[in-house]
């Protein structure tokens, strides 16, 4: 996870600024100001493209995760990613229904969006979590608060929810390209995946001879390991089987898979 922080200190709101902000979204009563949020995602596409990575697409979870720190960040004044007794980022997406690989965040208070968004670009640190490749969702909060904007973007890599037979299939249709044949049962791989060593086997069954364990968001290819192992020449077929994720460090989501080779 990357997340950079540029401080700006300011003076603690009064607790009843503070009280206001927290029921109202801002001592304005403007709350979030979705045309300045707006106007933070265009402006960040717009130097995504000249530097030749893709479009962030706006995700309404992020931007409820940004909106609540955001929030936070007007009613305490000086700005911070984490305040006490406050989940961490990857936690509050997490809690607003966002699903990813990769989470960084940006956050600011200036005197416009453009004004906010030209301070991340000239910091080396904002800049590259606004134009890194690995990331491809976006939710911009901004509050009005005692006459500046407080401005929370969340960036993620977006990973997709998918049944285990969607994640076998997908697994599947790499390992197809190698020229080996995958066996329609995936209850061995099955077993497989949901333990961290050992080769499963039914009896009377043939004796597998690889079996690759793996956890991650990306299934757009397979881990190297398999990879050399396929191009090997020496395996004519696969079972595939996927299982629930263990536990991670943080909330990042991720697909579990196993693959045997025989």
């Amino acid at each position: 996870m990357k997340i950079f922080l540029r401080t700006f200190l300011l003076a603690a709101l009064p607790a009843l600024v503070a009280a206001q902000i927290a029921a109202q979204g801002s001592p304005d009563g403007r709350g979030n100001l979705a045309a300045e949020a707006e106007e933070i995602r265009a402006m960040a596409n717009e130097e995504r493209a000249q530097a030749g990575v893709g479009r962030l697409e706006w995700d309404q979870a992020l931007a409820a995760a940004a909106l609540q720190h955001c929030l936070h960040m007007a009613a305490e004044g000086p700005i911070s990613h984490q305040y006490s007794g406050e989940p961490d980022l990857s936690a509050r997406a997490a809690q607003a229904g966002a699903h990813f690989s990769v989470i960084e965040e940006n956050v600011a208070v200036g005197p416009s969006a453009d004004a906010i968004h030209e301070e991340w670009m000239q910091s080396p640190g904002h800049r590259a979590n606004l134009l890194s490749p690995d990331v491809d969702r976006v939710g911009v909060a901004v509050v009005a608060a005692r006459g500046v904007l407080y401005a929370v973007a969340d960036y993620s890599r977006a990973v997709e929810q998918l049944s285990a037979s969607q994640v076998e299939a997908r697994v599947a249709a790499l390992v197809r390209v190698s020229g080996v044949a995958i066996l329609r049962d995936p209850t061995l791989a099955r077993a497989a995946c949901v333990t961290d060593r050992g080769m499963p086997r039914a009896e009377g069954s043939e004796m597998p001879h690889f079996v690759m364990r793996w956890q991650g968001g990306d299934l757009s290819r397979l881990p190297q390991a398999l990879v050399d192992r396929l191009s090997s020449g020496n395996y004519r077929q696969a079972a595939v089987g996927s299982c629930p994720a263990q536990v991670t460090k943080g909330a990042f989501s991720a697909y579990r898979v196993a693959v045997i080779l025989y």
